[in-house]
C-alpha cells in the first residue's frame, strides 16, 4: 500500500513518543472528562488535563513506584476507562516495567488467577475491586505487594491511595530523584503482558515490547489522517489491544481522550463531547445505525432519506460532496463532528458499511489481532472496497498459507508489530510463530489488488462428512438482515451418523416485535424466521441449508468488546440441546 503521508515522525517508544508530544503540543488538552455521569437534560461540568500535567503525574508515580522498589516489576491495572486508568499505563510502561492491562468484566475467580499467572507485584485498581483485591492482599494469593486504589484519599488497612502515591513522586522529584525522569526504555524489551479472551485455563499472555506497537502507530499515521484536531470518545475497553493502540495514535498527534459513561449512553456523550474520530466493534455500529434508522421512519423520512443517498452518491462522482449537509439532522445526532470511525475486532457487514458511508460517516475496518499489536491491514480513504479489511499496513507483507480452490487459506504475517511470544508457554509460541510468520488461524483470501477479505476463523469452520466447509460468518450476516434478528450463531450438531447439521441460535429483538406487532409471541416469530430461513435456504448449496432454530431473547456469551465468545456458547446450546 502507497502510504498518503510518509512524512510521520519517527518514535522508538512510548517515553520518546510522550516527550515529543509535550515538546509539540504540551499545553494543548490530553484528556476531557465529567466528574460523574450525569443525566439527560443535566449540564456536565467538564474537566480537561493538558500534556504537561498528563506526563508531569506520570512522572511522579513512575518515581514513586521505583522509591516502593518495583524497578523492572511487573503490574498489572484492572478499571473501567477512565483517565487514572492511563497515567497508570504510561507511568509503569515509561519506566521499563512491564504493564499486565486486565479485562474489567472478569470475575473474582479469574482476577486471582491472572494476578498470580502474571506474577505481578503491584496492582493499580478501582474501588469496584477492592472486595477481590482484600482476598488477595489477606490470603496471599499471587505475589502482588501494593495495591493501590484509585479512589481512595488515603492509605488504609494496607491499601495506598493512588492520589497519595502522586504526592510522594511530586516530594520525591523536588528532592531530586530522577530515577524514573532518566531511564532509558528499551523498545527491545518485552514490556506489555496482555491476556487473550477466554477462560483463565485457556488464556494466554501475549507478549509485546514497545518496538512492536510503535511500528503500529507510525504505519497507522501513515494511511489514516489524524492530526491535533481530532478528539475521539472511548468506547473500547482500555486493556483492548485496537483501543491501546488509538490511544497511542491520539497522544501522538497532540488530540485529547473523552470517556463514555457506558453503551446506553453513547448517543448521549457523542453530544456533549461532539468527538472526531470514534474506534468501535461492528455490534456498536449497528446498534448506532439502528437507532438512526428507527429514528427516520418515526418521522416518515425513510423513502426521502434513500432518494437522497442515491443523488449525493451521484454528486460524490462528480466531487461535489453534500452528505454532511444533506444528512445535517443524522450528524447532529452523533455530536456534529464525526469525521471517521475505525470499526475492528470482528467482521461487519457490506450492507451496514455501505449505509453509513451513504448518510457521509466513513467506516475504516481494520483487522488485526493482539499478538500483531494489533493491526494487520486496514481500509483508508484510497484503499477501500466494500466487503474486504483494506490492505496489509506498510510494514507489514501479508501471505495465505495452503490455499483452495477458491484462493482461501489460512492469513499469516510477517512484520515488526509481530509479537516475541506467548509469556512462559513455548508450545503455544511455536505453534503460531514459524520460520518468521505468525499464523492467526483467520480464514481468508487476496484479491489481485491486494485488498484482504475475511472469511472466517479457522477453527470456527464447520466440516461435513463430505468434506465441504461452511463458514458460519457467512450465514450468519445473511441472517442479520431478517427483520427482528438481533444477533445470531450458527453452529454445527452432531447427527446420529457422525455428520454435522448446520443449525442457528437466533435472539429476536423484542421490543421490535412488541413495536411492530403489538404483542410478543415467540410462536409467531419463529414462523416469521422460518419463512426468512427457508428463503436463505433456496440460494444456498444444500449442505449449507439451516436444519433447525433455536429462538432467545436472551443475549449471546459475549467478550467485554462484544465479541460473541463462540465456543461458550455452542457448548451451552449442545448442553441444553443434545
Amino acid at each position: 500500500m502507497k502510504p498518503n503521508n510518509q512524512n510521520v515522525r519517527k518514535i522508538t517508544d512510548f517515553k520518546d513518543l510522550l516527550n515529543q508530544t509535550v515538546a509539540l503540543y504540551g499545553n494543548r488538552p490530553a484528556f476531557r472528562f465529567k466528574k460523574r455521569k450525569y443525566e439527560k437534560g443535566e449540564i456536565p461540568e467538564f474537566y480537561t488535563i493538558s500534556y504537561q500535567e498528563f506526563k508531569h503525574e506520570i512522572d511522579c508515580i513512575g518515581t514513586a513506584l521505583n522509591n516502593l522498589g518495583l524497578e523492572n516489576e511487573n503490574i498489572a491495572i484492572i478499571a473501567k476507562n477512565r483517565y487514572e486508568w492511563t497515567s497508570a499505563y504510561y507511568a509503569i510502561t515509561t519506566g521499563n516495567k512491564v504493564v499486565v492491562p486486565l479485562d474489567k468484566s472478569l470475575p473474582d475467580n479469574e482476577i486471582i488467577s491472572l494476578a498470580e499467572r502474571s506474577k505481578a507485584k503491584a496492582i493499580f485498581f478501582e474501588e469496584k475491586y477492592l472486595s477481590v483485591m482484600n482476598k488477595i492482599k489477606d490470603e496471599k494469593l499471587s505475589a502482588i505487594q501494593y495495591f493501590i486504589c484509585f479512589d481512595f484519599e488515603e492509605d488504609k488497612e494496607g491499601i495506598l491511595s493512588y492520589k497519595k502515591l502522586i504526592a510522594r513522586g511530586d516530594t520525591l522529584l523536588k528532592q531530586g530523584d530522577r530515577s524514573h525522569v532518566d531511564c532509558k526504555v528499551n523498545p527491545e524489551k518485552l514490556t506489555i503482558m496482555l491476556f487473550t479472551s477466554g477462560t483463565t485455563s485457556i488464556s494466554k499472555a501475549v507478549m509485546l515490547s514497545q518496538k512492536n506497537v510503535c511500528s503500529n502507530i507510525m504505519d497507522l499515521m501513515q494511511i489514516i489522517h489524524f492530526d491535533e484536531n481530532d478528539s475521539m470518545l472511548a468506547l473500547l475497553p482500555f486493556h483492548h489491544a485496537f483501543q491501546s493502540v488509538i490511544n497511542h495514535i491520539v497522544v501522538f498527534i497532540g488530540g485529547h481522550i473523552c470517556f463514555c459513561d457506558g453503551l446506553k449512553y453513547i448517543q448521549q456523550n457523542l453530544c456533549e463531547y461532539k468527538p472526531t474520530v470514534l474506534v468501535c466493534v461492528p455490534l456498536i455500529l449497528e446498534s448506532i445505525h439502528k437507532r438512526i434508522m428507527k429514528n427516520i421512519a418515526k418521522q416518515g423520512k425513510t423513502k426521502l432519506v434513500n432518494t437522497m443517498k442515491k443523488i449525493t452518491n451521484g454528486l460524490d462522482v462528480l466531487h461535489i460532496h453534500m452528505k454532511k449537509r444533506v444528512f445535517h439532522e443524522i450528524h447532529e445526532a452523533l455530536g456534529g463532528n464525526i469525521r471517521l470511525i475505525v470499526s475492528g475486532a470482528a467482521a461487519m457487514d457490506e450492507a451496514l458499511a455501505q449505509s453509513l458511508k451513504d448518510i457521509g460517516i466513513p467506516v475504516y475496518q481494520g483487522y488485526g489481532l493482539t499478538e500483531t499489536s494489533p493491526v494487520l491491514a486496514v481500509e483508508s480513504d484510497s484503499a477501500k472496497k466494500i466487503g474486504s479489511v483494506g490492505k496489509a499496513l506498510p510494514s507489514v507483507e501479508l501471505k495465505i498459507d495452503a490455499p483452495d480452490e477458491k484462493g482461501i487459506g489460512e492469513i499469516i504475517a510477517k512484520g515488526p508489530n509481530i509479537m516475541k511470544e506467548y509469556y512462559e508457554n513455548e508450545k503455544a509460541t511455536k505453534e503460531v510463530l514459524k520460520d518468521g510468520w505468525f499464523y492467526t488461524g483467520d480464514l481468508g483470501y487476496l484479491d489481485t489488488e491486494g485488498f484482504l477479505f475475511i472469511t472466517g476463523r479457522k477453527k470456527n469452520v464447520i466440516v461435513q462428512k463430505n468434506g465441504k466447509n461452511i463458514f458460519p460468518e457467512e450465514l450468519e450476516i445473511l441472517i442479520s438482515h431478517i427483520p427482528f434478528v438481533k444477533e445470531s450463531i450458527i453452529y454445527g450438531r452432531p447427527t446420529w451418523d457422525g455428520d454435522l447439521d448446520v443449525c442457528v441460535k437466533i435472539v429476536y429483538d423484542a421490543e421490535d416485535v412488541k413495536n411492530a406487532m403489538g404483542y410478543v409471541r415467540e410462536e409467531e416469530i419463529l414462523k416469521h424466521m422460518k419463512k426468512y430461513i427457508s428463503e436463505i435456504n433456496k440460494n444456498m448449496p444444500p449442505y449449507k441449508h439451516i436444519r433447525d432454530i433455536i429462538l432467545t431473547d436472551e443475549p449471546l456469551i459475549k467478550t467485554t468488546t462484544e465479541k460473541v465468545k463462540r465456543h461458550e456458547e455452542i457448548a451451552r446450546i449442545l448442553g441444553k440441546n443434545n
